[in-house]
């Protein structure tokens, strides 16, 4: 595939770049179709993006629907088969202001207006339409084979609320249609898999008007999160952690010492008890730090390792705002190990096994990234290159491959990010471990060494799962609200066939309700037909009893599970083996 220079020069392109090249000529495509058909649009940022590519458009008093995008669609189809040529052109800044001038692109020259004053001003045109870009793009309009429009949502201009608010307009654009055909397979997958759809039918959670981005866990979902968290429990047991619980309100003074009044504020909110700021914690690190300074702590006491499922509030923008995906409220599986610098290796290297079990445990594949110093952080250059190679170390005696991540760290530390691969093929950064040398240096934490003298701990920030919240939203998708048994909000159905067997459907219910297994009876006076299409389709339970006289009589269970297989089976055989199952957590 041959690609435009923004020197004017032609050449293949790199594989790697292939996409990038054909979603950004997609958004200029995108924004010559709009202005042919809204003449008086003004276009702000069209960028290619990792998944697609977008362009921010002021359309005036025009207000756009998805019901128009087929007709933009349309007519960036009719400037790809006309197979118009791209070029590229270079201006000094003057005649680059009033070339955009002329058109009435006041946002391009305001952009003009925000580049180096030594800056290369270059840009690209298709038929009558020129776009102020660096580029590169395909030669001709033709060789843009498959795109599609997805969608509108808003957005203010430079990502200021201050500013005026555009309409954007968001595509994806593909090598070929058959990479597109799989893109839209995909798409009508997650819709089917769409955890707030099946969240709904399953009774897992809901969301009000009355709290935006609060979610309200309804029965069936505390069930699942609770085993969930059982599950995270044991596994904080296994590794030697303790378990904690700071509050969610504290003081200003607080969130000042730790840095998360300057850095954080936005993103908290607060309140004023007796005439004082406090905040709601959006983190529960400080709350940590205050447990470990509440006593004198010996180099024998370290590492300690505190776990918290710590109920978390951060603001998002409303738009932003989706589902158990990103909230506002969220219980961070989080934890805080204080340790001596001789420990680092062999306790970021147990961290990373503990959130590795967790992924093993629900098949996700993950890739590992390391973020630096990012350029509002706070501390030292030493403490910084520190604890950023005591990571490297870590990671080199797990002998992981990771990705260098430059500037994305947290403020007060590098960090260790797992991004998880669902069955769609999407990536969710899950979990975490950050080094921190700024958070004991603030709070003043101290340990008494071997020879009696005065030293400050590290500090070490971990999560697996993020938040239970966004793990559960993407374990029901990963599942499709088919959870293993172990997970499962019901584990058992019990479906008498006849108003002559729900009594005996209750003792069984009962037998394994006494061995723990989650289970209900479903007793209404409907076909068993219906009852079996409900338990399969929208409960999505593990194993369904079907009981009938035949079974009534021989104090038996006919078992269906998720298979369709049907079986015969003594009661007493199937709680054992029930049992068992949940117990090994399997699936």
């Amino acid at each position: 595939m041959k690609v435009l220079y923004n020197d004017g020069h032609v050449e293949e392109c790199a594989k790697d770049d292939e996409l990038h090249v054909i979603r950004h000529t997609a958004a200029h495509v995108l924004a010559e179709a709009v202005k042919r058909l809204y003449p008086d649009a003004h276009f702000g940022y069209g960028p290619a993006t990792e998944k697609g590519f977008y362009y921010d458009i002021d359309l005036g008093d025009v207000k756009l629907s998805k019901e128009d995008l087929p007709a933009i669609e349309k007519e960036m189809h009719k400037i790809t088969k006309a197979n118009e040529k791209i070029t590229t052109f270079e201006l000094p800044r003057a005649k680059a202001i009033e070339l955009m001038s002329s058109r009435g692109e006041t946002y391009k020259v305001e952009h003009i207006g925000d580049l180096p004053a030594d800056a290369r001003i270059t840009f690209y045109q298709q038929g009558d339409y020129i776009d102020m870009c660096v580029g590169p793009h395909l030669t001709y309009t033709k060789a843009l084979k498959a795109f599609k429009l997805t969608g509108l949502s808003g957005a203010y201009w430079k990502a200021d609320k201050n500013n005026k608010m555009l309409t954007r307009i968001n595509g994806v654009a593909f090598r070929s249609k058959e990479e597109l055909d799989a893109w839209q397979h995909m798409i009508e997958e997650a819709e089917k898999r769409d955890h707030r759809k099946i969240g709904k039918e399953m009774g897992l959670f809901m969301m009000a008007d009355e709290g935006p981005g609060f979610p309200f866990w309804l029965p069936n979902g505390m069930l699942l999160k609770n085993a969930l968290m059982d599950y995270w429990r044991d596994m904080q047991t296994a590794y030697g952690y303790d378990e904690v619980q700071t509050p969610i309100i504290l003081s200003r003074k607080l969130w000042e010492t730790s840095g998360h009044w300057e850095h954080y504020k936005e993103n908290m909110y607060t309140t004023k008890i007796d005439g004082e700021d406090y905040a709601v914690k959006p983190m529960n690190c400080p709350g940590a730090c205050l447990i470990y300074k509440s006593k004198p702590r010996s180099y024998r006491d370290l590492p300690l390792r505190l776990a918290e499922a710590g109920l978390d509030h951060r603001h998002e923008l409303k738009g932003a705002l989706h589902g158990l995906f990103r909230v506002r409220s969220f219980t961070q599986d989080d934890a805080h190990l204080f340790i001596r610098p001789d420990q680092v290796t062999d306790e970021v290297t147990n961290v990373a096994h503990l959130i590795m079990a967790y992924y093993e445990q629900f098949g996700f594949p993950y890739r590992v990234e390391l973020s630096t110093r990012p350029d509002n952080s706070m501390g030292s250059d030493e403490d910084w290159d520190n604890a950023t190679e005591g990571l490297k170390k870590a990671l080199e005696v797990l002998g992981m491959d990771y990705k260098l991540n430059e500037g994305d760290g947290a403020f007060y530390g590098p960090k260790i990010d797992f991004h998880l691969q669902d069955c769609l093929g999407r990536e969710w950064q899950c979990g975490t471990i950050q080094l921190d040398f700024q958070l004991p240096l603030n709070f003043q934490l101290e340990y008494t060494d071997a020879d009696g003298s005065k030293k400050r701990p590290i500090m070490i920030h971990r999560a697996g799962f993020g938040s239970f919240e966004r793990f559960i939203g993407m374990l029901t998708e990963q599942y499709a609200g088919k959870f293993p048994t172990w997970l499962a909000p019901c584990q058992v159905k019990v479906l008498p066939v006849s108003e002559k067997t729900r009594g005996y459907a209750h003792e069984v219910a009962d037998s394994l309700r006494a061995a723990g297994v989650r289970v209900k009876v479903d007793d209404r006076d409907e076909k068993i037909g219906y009852k079996i299409r409900e338990a399969r389709s929208i409960d999505r339970v593990p194993y369904m009893l079907i009981l009938g006289e035949k079974e009534a009589d021989a104090h038996n269970i006919s078992v269906r599970d998720r298979t369709n297989k049907t079986v015969q089976r003594d009661l007493k055989g199937f709680v054992s083996d029930i049992s068992v199952e949940i117990s090994e957590r399997r699936g």
